[in-house]
C-alpha cells in the first residue's frame, strides 16, 4: 500500500515538473515576440518607423539544421536583453533582432552585435555575427546589390552589399573602420560543413544615400 501511495506521488510530481517545463517554453515564445513588438512600439512612439515589419510569425527554419532548430526553442526560456536594433535583408526574407553579443546562446536566439565594432545606428563598420546553420543560412543566396536594412529607434539605414569574401578566422581586418559607413556580416563556412567550419563568409554593404555619419575611427577591434 505504501508502495502504491509513492507510485502515485511520483507520477504526480512528474506530471507537475512536465506542466512547468511546458509553461516556461510557451513563456519563453511569448517574450520572444515581445522582444521584437516592444522594440516596434518604441519606434512608432518615436515616429521613426519606415516601413512595416511582420512580427506574427516564427523565424522560416526551412534552411536551418535540425540541431540549430532545438538550440533556438530552448533559447525561449532564456532571459536577454532588448534588442538594440532589427537586421531586415530583404533578397532572404530576412527578419531577426540583433542582440549585444556574440556567444553562442545569443547567436541561437537572434544575430549578435560583435564587441569593439561600430553600434548600430552609429558610424563606422558595424560587425553582425550569425550561425551558418540559422539565421545566416541564408546569406549563401546573397549577391552584391542586395540591400540590407538596420533599423534603430531613432532610424532605419540601409546598405548596399559591394562585398562578398571567404576568410581564415584569424583574418579580423574584415571588422575595421572602412572608409565609408558599413555593416559586415560575419558566419562560419563551408555552410553545410559538418564539424566546426574552418573558415568564415563575410558579407560587407556600405550606406546608401547622403553620409551622415562621420566616418571617424570610433569603434576599435
Amino acid at each position: 500500500m505504501r508502495w502504491m501511495k509513492l507510485e502515485r506521488l511520483l507520477i504526480a510530481f512528474g506530471a507537475l515538473m512536465l506542466c512547468i517545463f511546458g509553461l516556461a517554453r510557451i513563456h519563453g515564445f511569448v517574450l520572444s515576440r515581445m522582444e521584437i513588438e516592444r522594440f516596434k512600439s518604441q519606434q512608432l512612439l518615436a515616429q521613426e518607423v519606415h516601413g512595416e515589419i511582420p512580427a506574427d510569425k516564427s523565424p522560416d527554419f526551412s534552411l536551418w539544421s535540425a540541431k540549430r532548430i532545438r538550440a533556438y526553442r530552448d533559447s525561449l526560456v532564456s532571459h536577454f536583453q532588448p534588442a538594440v536594433a532589427l537586421l531586415l535583408i530583404p533578397r532572404i526574407h530576412l527578419e531577426v533582432p540583433i542582440l549585444e553579443g556574440s556567444d553562442d546562446l545569443i547567436l541561437n536566439r537572434a544575430v549578435g552585435h560583435i564587441a569593439g565594432t561600430a553600434p548600430p545606428g552609429e558610424s563606422g563598420n558595424i560587425g553582425l555575427a550569425g550561425h551558418r546553420d540559422g539565421f545566416f543560412r541564408g546569406l549563401k543566396d546573397v549577391v552584391a546589390g542586395d540591400k540590407i536594412e538596420i533599423q534603430t529607434q531613432k532610424e532605419t539605414d540601409t546598405y548596399v552589399i559591394d562585398q562578398i569574401k571567404i576568410v581564415d578566422p584569424t583574418e579580423v581586418s574584415v571588422l575595421w573602420p572602412r572608409s565609408h559607413p558599413s555593416v559586415t556580416l560575419v558566419t562560419c563556412y563551408p555552410f553545410y560543413f559538418v564539424g566546426d567550419a574552418p573558415q568564415r563568409y563575410i558579407v560587407q554593404a556600405s550606406l546608401v544615400g547622403p553620409d551622415k555619419k562621420n566616418t571617424s575611427d570610433d569603434a576599435e577591434f
